[in-house]
């Protein structure tokens, strides 16, 4: 006869925890799948479906076709030749992006971009460990809240007083490169450019936004500098962050997951809030003697100390005024750093733009003001924005729709049941994706010359075409964005490009040092930047002789 041996009481409990325990993950787990079977379900039915190019992976869809391309605006506009003005692509792990290439839709959307189109989960993840709560990361009232208190600092008056401080800077750069090349054997001198305009920008906004001096220009180390200078110096680990960052976006707790690059951001954000929380200490410190004019109460760092009061009608916390001097700091060196860069590559590579440059600001005379700036250089002005439509810092913005919405279209498009639609519906939880960059160069909306570096195309009439005309934006470019997000340092950036351009192509005559046919390709760092082939990290080599 077998005996059953008994359960102690101990074990029995053990047993019953156990099953328990599995039971209620397995609960979890079929509510998990049942919520996101609803949500695809709803989003299937609610959403327009619309044709678009096959997923080439059954992982990564087209995303990873898209981030390791050097040129993903042109696979943007190919889509939307193929597809029409909006269509749809596959993303990671079976999500689907609605792409907008139509000047009526991107308008809709930008109107509502902060409310009715919110930042991604990773987005708002990776940006808070960055730089904090402040107006990159910020949503509807906070937003509004936050851009309004800072809005006064970035005025025409306010810089108008700061081109003097773009000047400083633009001078002290062409002391440097005059003994450079005065040490040099020859009439020039080879110059590693891009690193030259990440210290114009650093020592630029350090100084106008916060009345401090990094001194990179005058070759004092900065630890935010070398944190920045990380990023670009390590392209290996970039392209495997990138993978890592596809797979976040389905599911933003990867991100937490250790890397070196997150290491990086943890700190360039300790760096930056170490500097930051310095200069607050000390503007607070100075405030009466310093910040009690009425226009220095206008300043970017008189602004914040103001909004610290309880009283402040557009009231800041701690948390947030740090966080939009880390804002200001990121997006003043990086963004106006690579536009200064892509315009010395381009007139390098276009003597005759170069020359054209420098006879009108010779003829023009002494350094222009800010007014001068905006009205009585024309072909600086059509230059600069040139460079900013081929080459914008940011290429593409992804949103997801927080409520449902219905987009209108300026031409009907074809959904994958052979419908021709003039708008598309579009279900709470839709991403949608604009690519700038492709917008910016797009044949169709541009012209036959979209993709050349043509600035006489702002120097007449028809130089802009219709269908360019009918893009809401600066200057019809999408490179600032539209609507509540619109940048806020757009006419400070385009100053202080202007600014230094025509100090440096007054005084210098820029070549690419390999020849005209030199070629450019885009390395990845905080943020795409250019590169000549061949370089190690961001290097950007131009041979610079003065100008007889």
């Amino acid at each position: 006869m077998t005996t059953i041996p008994l359960l102690s009481p101990l074990s029995l409990w053990t047993t019953v925890r156990s099953v328990s325990a599995f039971n209620v993950a397995c609960s979890f787990v079929a509510l998990w799948a049942f919520v996101k079977f609803s949500r695809a379900l709803r989003w299937r039915l609610k959403t327009t479906q619309l044709r678009g190019p096959p997923r080439t992976s059954f992982i990564y869809g087209v995303s990873h076709d898209l981030s390791s391309s050097q040129d993903y605006a042109a696979m943007y506009e190919r889509w939307a030749t193929e597809y029409g003005v909006a269509y749809m692509i596959p993303s990671v792990l079976g999500q689907s992006r609605i792409v907008l290439c139509d000047p009526r839709a991107i308008a809709h959307f930008y109107a509502r971009d902060t409310w009715t189109y919110v930042q991604m989960p990773l987005t708002t993840v990776i940006r808070e460990a960055l730089i904090g709560r402040g107006l990159l990361w910020a949503e509807g009232e906070a937003h509004r809240r936050q851009r309004k208190a800072l809005t006064p600092a970035f005025s025409n008056a306010a810089i108008r007083k700061l081109t003097s401080v773009f000047y400083d800077s633009a001078y002290k750069v062409k002391g440097a490169w005059d003994v450079v090349i005065e040490s040099s054997k020859d009439s020039d001198a080879v110059i590693e450019v891009q690193n030259w305009m990440n210290h114009v920008s650093l020592d630029t906004v350090g100084i106008a936004g916060f009345s401090h001096d990094f001194g990179s220009l005058d070759g004092k180390r900065s630890s935010v500098t070398e944190v920045f200078g990380s990023f670009n110096n390590n392209q290996q680990a970039s392209a495997v962050n990138q993978t890592l960052f596809l797979l976040a976006s389905a599911f933003p707790v990867i991100i937490k997951t250790p890397s070196k690059r997150k290491n990086l951001i943890k700190k360039l954000s300790a760096t930056m809030g170490e500097i930051c929380n310095e200069l607050l200490i000390r503007s607070r410190q100075e405030k009466d003697v310093d910040m009690s004019g009425k226009d220095e109460e206008k300043s970017i760092i008189g602004l914040l100390i103001k909004s610290e009061s309880q009283d402040a009608e557009l009231h800041m916390s701690e948390e947030e005024v740090m966080a939009q001097m880390k804002v200001l700091l990121l997006a003043g060196y990086e963004t106006t750093s690579i536009s200064l860069t892509w315009a010395l590559i381009e007139l390098s590579r276009h003597p005759d733009v170069q020359t054209s440059l420098r006879e009108e600001l010779l003829a023009f005379g002494p350094d222009p003001t800010y007014d001068q700036f905006k009205a009585n250089l024309p072909y600086l002005d059509a230059v600069v924005h040139e460079v900013l439509r081929l080459h914008p810092p940011l290429g593409v913005f992804t949103r997801v729709a927080a409520v449902d919405d219905v987009i209108p279209l300026s031409e009907p498009v074809c959904t994958v049941s052979g419908k021709m639609i003039d708008s598309i519906s579009v279900a709470k939880g839709t991403l949608i994706t604009i690519s700038t960059a492709a917008i910016n160069r797009s044949s169709t909306i541009w012209g036959p010359d979209a993709k050349e570096f043509k600035p006489d195309r702002w120097l007449t009439e028809d130089g802009i075409t219709g269908k360019a005309k009918e893009v809401q934006g600066h200057r019809h470019l999408l490179t600032f964005v539209d609507g509540p997000r619109t940048c806020l340092g757009k006419d400070f950036a385009i100053t202080e490009i202007k600014a230094v351009l025509s100090v440096l192509v007054k005084s210098f005559v820029f070549e690419m040092r390999d020849g005209l046919d030199t070629e450019v390709e885009i390395a990845r760092g905080l943020m795409r930047r250019p590169r000549v082939v061949g370089e190690d990290g961001v290097g950007v080599p131009l041979r610079v002789r003065r100008y007889e």
